[in-house]
């Protein structure tokens, strides 16, 4: 049974690329801000590997998460689909990619005016006066791109008479299950 739910979290996590309605297409991400304080925000996913289970998001260079990531690259990330009562609990790795190339490719994959996401004049989080007068730049975006590679991935599944709850943890450089107590 671990194998096929194992199967059934890469599948999942594949639907929520292909399918723009699928629960699974954002994550909702925790990192440790000042004081150990946990600060959490939904990020879209935008690439999933399976063979490696790593995940990919985009992000503005200037913003919390990034700081964040620079002091305590271990994340936490919450799936939840509401239609089957499924949730996902991944920790892992935060690692920023800096290969220039690599970044390019990406930004290039980045659709019309989702780049304005990336050329504000001022940082995310900065108080402005009026949201209609934010201000953009021409070129040379705050574009960062971060992939999730975690070492521990819990599933729990509620349904009746018993709700199900796997871990996986990767050990030794494969992934282990066992069951835990709902």
């Amino acid at each position: 049974m671990q194998e096929q739910k194992w199967k059934e979290i890469t599948r999942e996590l594949e639907a929520g690329l292909s399918d723009p309605l699928h629960p699974f297409r954002f994550g909702t991400l925790a990192t440790l801000g000042l004081g150990n304080l946990p600060r959490l925000r939904t990020v879209r996913i935008r690439e999933f590997d399976p063979e490696k289970m790593k995940l990919t998001f985009y992000t503005d260079s200037r913003s919390k998460k990034i700081m964040h990531i620079k002091e305590n690259n271990k994340v936490s990330m919450l799936f939840y689909h509401p239609a089957k009562l499924l949730q996902l609990r991944l920790e892992g790795l935060a690692i920023r990619e800096s290969d220039e190339t690599v970044l390019q490719r990406y930004w290039e994959e980045v659709e019309g005016n989702s780049k304005l996401d990336y050329l504000t004049t001022t940082a995310p989080g900065t108080e402005i006066v009026d949201p209609d007068k934010v201000e953009y730049l021409n070129d040379d975006p705050y574009f960062s791109v971060i992939y999730i590679l975690p070492f521990k991935i819990e599933m729990l599944q509620l349904k009746r008479p018993r709700h199900l709850r796997i871990r996986f943890s990767k050990r030794e450089g494969t992934w282990k299950s066992d069951y835990l107590v709902p």
